[in-house]
């Protein structure tokens, strides 16, 4: 590749001090020619930007003035920006020197191709694929994400089953390329969303303008994962449930999205008992809270919905029910779907 589009590498850091000790110096070793480094700083309270400062004062800073979230953080820093690529890593992941160079010259290709992800392998077990984002983002009927190489909690071991670039249908936000110009059309992340699944939503709002979301397994990044918030934390619980639920009402149209909230409502009950029944009671609460913040902004018209879907691109879309291959037929595998 001759010709090297500028590429804006932003990460957005609250008190994230010990993963930035840890993870800048690869960072920093990036060899992709035409890069700004940027750590939008979401107000933090524990010394991170002053470390930053002065160890690595070839590092732009750009700090909000209040924690805004993922969301909403990443919108008014990268609205500062000009680059012909973002670049949207997350403080606690490990790159590899050349991990740049093969994703964008996968998105020159092809015009089409809006936003997309490299390999994501854990951290902690490096030949093990890492939850957030594993082989590529996919969604099943009901509107449940999905991995290639991670099925709900099950990650599959990295055996090169997953080393040809294929077109997914959302990319994860914990190394997220997007051209800045359909960034731009779509508005960015939907700061309403504050954290967990803005990163669907906007690859979503993209499919239904027809655009290309990749995954790129020439590029590897390790990803530790549960940095601001464990798995099971209630609150990530809320913001997954009543995100998701947002997003089926913004995307979907709207005699698809009645047919699968009558289904989706009994399936999210069914999540709620099992929380119940493992004594995560918090969790439990947690379900029918985003459950009741959904029902009232649909009666209040809250969110933006997508009014033209004419364009929809539908690859990456299982169109049968993961839950039940899972939990019912034992599915562990992208493989065996």
């Amino acid at each position: 590749m001759t010709f090297f589009p500028k590429v804006a590498l932003v990460i957005l850091n609250w008190n994230g001090k010990e993963y930035l000790q840890k993870f800048i110096p690869s960072v920093i070793s990036s060899s992709y020619p035409n890069l700004t480094i940027i750590v939008g700083d979401n107000a933090s309270s524990d010394e991170s930007v002053n470390y930053l400062r002065d160890n690595f004062p070839t590092i732009r800073i750009i700090q909000n003035d209040k924690n805004y979230g993922f969301a909403q953080g990443y919108n008014r820093i990268l609205a500062q920006l000009e680059a012909d690529y973002f670049v949207l890593l997350n403080s606690d992941v490990e790159v590899e020197s050349n991990w740049i160079e093969p994703i964008i010259e996968l998105m020159q290709s092809d015009e089409k191709i809006a936003a997309a992800q490299p390999k994501l392998l854990s951290y902690t077990n490096k030949n093990l694929f890492e939850y957030a984002g594993a082989a590529g983002g996919l969604l099943d009927i009901f509107g449940y994400p999905f991995c290639r190489g991670r099925i709900f909690d099950t990650l599959e071991v990295d055996a090169g089953q997953y080393d040809t670039a294929t077109e997914i249908f959302w990319a994860s936000g914990a190394a997220f390329f997007i051209k800045k110009k359909y960034w731009d059309e779509v508005g960015g992340f939907d700061s309403s969303f504050f954290a967990h699944m803005e990163e669907i939503d906007l690859c979503w709002r993209l499919k239904n303008k027809g655009y290309k979301i990749m995954y790129c397994p020439d590029s590897t990044v390790y990803h530790v994962g549960g940095g601001t918030l464990s798995a099971e934390h209630p609150y990530k619980t809320y913001l997954n449930f009543r995100n998701n639920l947002i997003m089926l009402r913004k995307n979907l149209p709207l005699s698809r999205f009645l047919l699968i909230i009558s289904i989706r409502f009994w399936l999210d009950l069914a999540s709620l008992i099992k929380y119940l029944l493992a004594g995560k009671f918090k969790n439990a609460i947690a379900i029918s809270k985003a459950h009741r913040h959904f029902l009232r902004s649909i009666f209040q018209g809250t969110y933006t919905i997508t009014k033209d879907v004419s364009n929809f691109n539908a690859v990456g879309i299982f169109n049968k029910s993961i839950a039940l291959k899972h939990f019912i037929r034992k599915v562990k595998h992208f493989s065996d779907l």
